[in-house]
């Protein structure tokens, strides 16, 4: 279901890094879409489940942004939080 980029955990390059935050921003997309209006865990779950298929990883203060701006989302018109910075996952 999750279509988010694999990324290798090789070395930390430029196009690894913009490919982790292309890979987690569909994550986000994806779980905004429909989960806005959820309980805020089954929001954090799904969104740790698709980083995780997606093998990418947001920092605790990324996550925590990004989830508060998911539940802060009031209606369809909203807008997914954008992602800042993501990682390939280990």
């Amino acid at each position: 279901m999750w279509r988010g980029a694999v990324v290798d955990g090789g070395g930390m390059t430029d196009e690894a890094q913009q490919a982790a935050v292309e890979a987690a921003q569909r994550v986000v997309d994806e779980v905004s879409s429909y989960q806005y209006s959820a309980e805020d865990s089954t929001i954090a779950q799904q969104l740790d489940e698709g980083l995780s298929k997606a093998r990418v990883s947001l920092d605790d203060d990324e996550r925590t942004r990004i989830l508060a701006e998911i539940d802060d989302m009031k209606d369809e018109q909203s807008s997914a939080p954008q992602v800042r910075s993501a990682t390939p996952a280990e």
